[in-house]
């Protein structure tokens, strides 16, 4: 049996995330939502006729987007790691695209082997929303002090309890994590790129308005909480619009409630950019 590993890119938009899950329909009837993993399971099957378990990396939430999803699946298939990869797309929704595909070590899994995460929070600042790319940002209208966000984000490096920013956490759940790295660019609305698809890293330097532009938020850390990424960002634009003083935000974080703490903002503008692993994903080596 082969373990294959897959670097997957998709558009979060009509899906009810990764994870494969049962709703019911207003006649009470059980089905499974659109998702992510299970179009590639169903993909796989007409494949190589096997019904395989798909590990995510990362279990990203309804409308969320990925440029660089991990995932693995364990299969008795002969056929080659790189015909897989147009026999996937062949058979996938045109809004999930397989990117590459290699055989991995037996052991490797996608989530439990990740040594880090780092995910992209895109906002509009504009008075005016755009009608191109509306599904990969959140409009933000009102002027946004962007330095003000960046001196409050450096209370959120290291570790911490990030309780305060994440939704539903029970009272034993462990809430620490490690942020490690956090920024916070502004480039001009890309005009020419009509897919919606932005560049890993944006260019910095101020804008000639404090409106007119996107704010990226880019973060890594060793694990991320039910919304907690959408939550912080959410907390971040009170800080930016000056309803939230600095030393009002780092209480926040050292409060552990929710309720203290901003809006979570909409998962569109949220995007999985890259799952790191140790030996280059190929663990143990």
């Amino acid at each position: 049996m082969r373990n294959i590993k897959l670097l997957i890119e998709y558009d979060g938009t009509n899906f009810s995330g990764w994870q494969e899950q049962r709703i019911k329909t207003s006649r009470g009837v059980s089905q499974y939502a659109p998702t992510i993993q299970a179009c590639l399971r169903e993909a796989i099957h007409k494949i190589t006729g096997e019904w395989v378990v798909v590990y995510g990396a990362s279990r990203t939430d309804a409308g969320v987007h990925a440029l660089g999803q991990v995932a693995n699946f364990r299969t008795y298939s002969k056929l080659p790691a790189e015909r897989l990869v147009p026999a996937l797309n062949y058979y996938l929704p045109r809004e999930i695209v397989v990117r590459s595909a290699g055989k991995v070590h037996e052991e490797f899994h996608a989530q439990f082997h990740a040594t880090s995460k780092v995910y992209r929070y895109t906002i509009l600042n504009d008075p005016v929303p755009r009608a191109i790319n509306r599904n990969f940002y959140y409009h933000f209208h009102c002027p946004l002090d962007v330095e003000r966000m960046k001196e409050a984000a450096q209370h959120l490096l290291g570790r911490h309890d990030f309780r305060a920013f994440c939704v539903e956490a029970h009272n034993k759940e462990n809430t620490a994590r490690t942020i490690k790295s956090f920024e916070i660019l502004e480039s001009s609305p890309p005009e020419a790129d009509v897919a919606g698809h932005y560049p890993l890293s944006a260019s910095g330097g101020s804008m000639d308005s404090k409106t007119k532009r996107y704010i990226h938020f880019f973060i890594e850390a060793d694990g991320f909480l039910h919304k907690m990424i959408r939550g912080i960002v959410g907390t971040l634009l009170l800080v930016g619009s000056g309803k939230m003083g600095l030393v009002e935000f780092k209480g926040v974080v050292e409060a552990r409630d929710r309720s203290l703490a901003g809006p979570t903002v909409p998962a569109k503008g949220l995007c999985l950019l890259k799952v790191n692993y140790e030996g280059n994903g190929t663990w143990p080596g």
